[in-house]
């Protein structure tokens, strides 16, 4: 042990210490992946403070880091502030994680192996791999871009499923499990948190509007299928190091660490709750049909409903002086029916309603003036179907403004870390959950509970709340 008194330079700040920086400083990908950080933050919602939270996830990651198989290698970890369940590595130790992923986790050890798995990607060389050697540039741009799209409308192609990030093979996603999974265990962590985690991560992708629906691109399982053979061989490879029980799983450290986080949505981008989105700035709300599942993003709110409806809602700026019917003629509507367009109010809202007809679609496109602010409705039907009218009507109709009571009572949903009293069950906790449908659901898919799985007194759960 160092003694400040008999070696008072023993404490002094290293003249050249080690970081990502310096390490890194003439690795071509690392410096790529430098300059792509900035759009990484805008695509994910920046990057998510909380120094409790930060201290959590960097104390896992600096025991992988220990690993004596891989001693050179150094990262950067930034917590994305982002409700998609997420986790990637970009070349040169770029290491993100999203907050939606940190919630769905239970313990340090199931951290551990999302995190080792993605440092798994950069230690052999996968990126890499996927073109010759002289197309490195070219391929670290890609696997940015891939994600990210050159502008807003890249977007679109990414709600098709087109695009992935770090879209790599089965036998690489395979041998990242394993190199992660003997991290994890050099590590002294639980090796079976892998299994673990990746039956979460099923469980999740069976119950995906149990949380409202996410952009899927931006989110782990784009990439990560969790094939019930690919948990055989987790465990097939954790048992290399014993039996179930073995290693740390550090639990209440990482409970302590994600109590009091942000879940869902952020007050910039509204909340969805249920089948409603508030938006708590804007000051307005709006309810889609039964059936209905809303996807917020920071372009716009999407809902997808049966009978392949869908409904799109966004704002933009028109000026005063030109009317809702002349903006609606502008030119921004793609087969519009000049003659449908006529006046409504919307709950005491000026509006505009018309209809539309384009390759097989039928839409009802209606603005609105609220606040200042011009707000676009539209509701799109196959054109054989005859729902669009009934579906359109019951949107619009619960579109309204909120009262300033009301806006100062909306708060974010946050992950609350709770003990389980005598006499409490899964039914008893869950009922205590706001904002979110089919709470027992939900309960068991935060806190890896299987069906039939009972909590016990003096343990520590999982709870959403905007308390």
């Amino acid at each position: 042990m160092l003694d400040a008194t008999n070696n008072p330079d023993a404490f002094r700040p290293s003249s050249n210490p080690v970081t990502i920086d310096n390490v890194t400083r003439n690795d071509r990908m690392a410096a790529i992946a430098r300059e792509q950080h900035p759009r990484i933050l805008a695509t994910y919602g920046g990057e998510y403070s909380d120094a409790k939270l930060e201290r959590m996830v960097a104390k896992v990651v600096g025991t992988l880091t220990l690993d004596p198989e891989n001693p050179n290698q150094t990262y950067n970890i930034t917590i994305l502030n982002s409700p998609n369940i997420n986790a990637f590595a970009l070349p040169g130790g770029y290491l993100y994680v999203t907050r939606g992923l940190l919630a769905l986790a239970n313990d340090s050890a199931e951290l551990a192996a999302v995190l080792a798995h993605e440092m798994a990607h950069v230690t052999a060389n996968h990126g890499i791999q996927r073109q010759q050697k002289e197309a490195e540039e070219v391929l670290a741009s890609r696997v940015v871009s891939d994600v990210l799209g050159s502008d807003p409308s890249a977007q679109v192609a990414l709600v098709r499923g087109k695009l992935r990030l770090a879209q790599f093979s089965r036998n690489q996603e395979l041998e990242a499990d394993v190199i992660g999974i003997k991290a994890i265990g050099r590590a002294g962590y639980d090796p079976y948190a892998a299994s673990r985690f990746l039956q979460s991560m099923a469980a999740y992708s069976d119950s995906r509007n149990v949380t409202g629906a996410v952009n899927q691109n931006l989110d782990f399982l784009a990439s990560h299928p969790t094939a019930p053979q690919r948990i055989e061989l987790a465990l097939r490879h954790a048992r290399q190091f014993g039996a179930p029980g073995t290693g740390t799983r550090d639990r209440d450290s990482f409970l302590a660490g994600i109590d009091g986080m942000l879940f869902g949505d952020t007050p910039d981008e509204g909340y969805v709750r249920g089948r409603t989105f508030i938006h708590p700035k804007l000051g307005i709300s709006f309810t889609v049909p039964d059936g209905f599942v809303i996807d917020n993003s920071a372009a716009a709110v999407t809902a997808a409903g049966p009978g392949d409806q869908a409904i799109r809602f966004d704002g933009v700026t028109v000026d005063q002086r030109v009317s809702l019917a002349d903006y609606v003629r502008s030119g921004w509507v793609a087969g519009l029916d000049e003659t449908t367009i006529r006046p409504i109010n919307v709950n005491g809202n000026e509006g505009v309603s018309a209809k539309a007809r384009a390759e097989g679609w039928q839409f009802d496109v209606t603005v609105m003036r609220a606040g200042g602010q011009v707000y676009r409705l539209l509701t799109a039907a196959p054109a054989s179907s005859n729902t669009l009218d009934a579906t359109a009507s019951q949107v619009t109709g619960s579109f309204r403004t909120l009262s300033d009571a009301e806006k100062a009572n909306l708060k974010p949903l946050r992950i609350r870390v709770v003990t389980v009293q005598p006499g409490q069950t899964i039914a008893t906790l869950s009922a205590q959950m706001a904002g979110v449908d089919r709470k027992l659901e939900m309960f068991r898919l935060i806190n890896g509970l299987a069906p039939g799985s009972t909590v016990s007194a003096g343990s520590k759960v999982k709870i959403i709340t905007d308390r």
